[in-house]
């Protein structure tokens, strides 16, 4: 074994120009995501010049089988946590071969809304904070709890330290490690409500970057809980009962909002937010019904209301936006598995398009 972590651990810059670039994509599921390396003659660090790649749409739910092939965009690049070196990630997007965006490639129609001249003026800022469970392989049952029983109730254990509270923890600052490394604008991290349940904060990110990182920093995690034999779940309710669920709660400012007198535009924005909810709700992710109850601190996935300071609510303004007269909002809505380029370019349009 001493010899295999060797070899992975090899630094090629030592012997070769060359590099290793991981393409990654989202499968057919909208959640599943894919990835395959490929050797570069040096390195680069601008998604335009490199080469578009292929693969077997057929074997991810993505196109038929007698006519199965992808074609793979790059998008964004990050720094691989895993080879080191000059090797990358690379966050890719899906087409057909005539160059047309698939159904699943979300990208494409949130790049269309971030590169309109209305929504570039305001700069939109995001901040999101993804939360998920970390479970047990094999079994299915979140990290730290007792096989086929439970831990003691909430209440202990959100940023909670020792043992006994917190379950997974060099996986979340391995995470945290790895992301920093990589460029991802990651804020923070800490540990949730429901033991072995943690999140992660990116941002403030700028438009479509903000969907880049959310899943570049989510293809880190699988990555890094595949080493550790441990499984991530993105579910929004994956224990049912007296337990909180897991969201992505989506902070958002544009720079009308973040200048004096933004506070009147923040509160026509949530006027507008409010007049799509439905719309928004459908976008959220899947299963959010599950989770946007009215209780463990959301509102009924029915109702739409905000206020200050509330976490009961579906729109939460901070009192420092309040008592500084602008500021930014956040929407606690998306659960946990939503899209960060559906939700963050649907906000945008709700709020300066429409």
């Amino acid at each position: 074994m001493a010899l295999l972590n060797d070899l992975i651990n090899l630094n090629l810059t030592d012997s070769t120009k060359k590099i290793i670039a991981e393409y990654i994509w989202i499968g057919g599921s909208g959640m599943d995501l894919r990835s395959k390396a490929r050797t570069l003659p040096k390195p680069e660090s601008d998604p335009k010049k490199l080469p578009k790649w292929n693969y077997d749409g057929s074997s991810t739910g993505q196109a038929p089988g007698e006519d199965s092939e992808v074609i793979l965009y790059p998008q964004a690049i990050f720094k691989d946590p895993f080879r080191g070196g000059n090797n990358i990630l690379v966050i890719c997007d899906a087409y057909t071969p005539a160059g047309e965006p698939i159904p699943t490639n979300k990208r494409h129609a949130a790049a269309k809304i971030f590169s309109h001249p209305e929504v570039e003026k305001e700069v939109p800022w995001y901040g999101i904070e993804q939360e998920y469970t970390l479970l047990q392989k094999d079994i299915n049952w979140p990290l730290g709890w007792p096989q086929g029983g439970f831990p003691g109730p909430q209440g202990p254990y959100y940023c909670g330290i020792g043992a006994d509270k917190a379950f997974g923890r060099d996986i979340v600052d391995a995470h945290y490690k790895a992301c920093l490394y990589a460029g991802i604008n990651i804020s923070g991290i800490n540990g949730e409500v429901m033991p072995g349940q943690w999140e992660f904060q990116v941002g403030p990110s700028v438009g479509i970057s903000a969907g880049d990182e959310i899943w570049a920093a989510r293809y880190i995690l699988e990555r890094i809980t595949e080493i550790a034999g441990v499984v991530v779940s993105f579910d929004p309710k994956p224990i049912p009962g007296d337990w909180n669920g897991a969201g992505a709660h989506t902070n958002y400012s544009t720079k009308s909002m973040r200048e004096e007198g933004g506070y009147e535009i923040i509160k026509k924005a949530i006027e507008k937010l409010g007049l799509r909810h439905k719309e928004h709700i459908a976008a959220y992710g899947e299963g959010n019904e599950r989770r946007l109850t009215g209780k463990h601190e959301t509102a009924n996935i029915n109702t739409f209301k905000w206020g200050v300071a509330n976490r009961g609510a579906s729109i939460r303004v901070g009192r420092d936006t309040e008592n500084d007269g602008k500021g930014y909002f956040e929407d606690r809505r998306p659960a946990s598995n939503m899209d960060p380029y559906v939700v963050t370019s649907m906000i945008a349009e709700t709020t300066i398009l429409l």
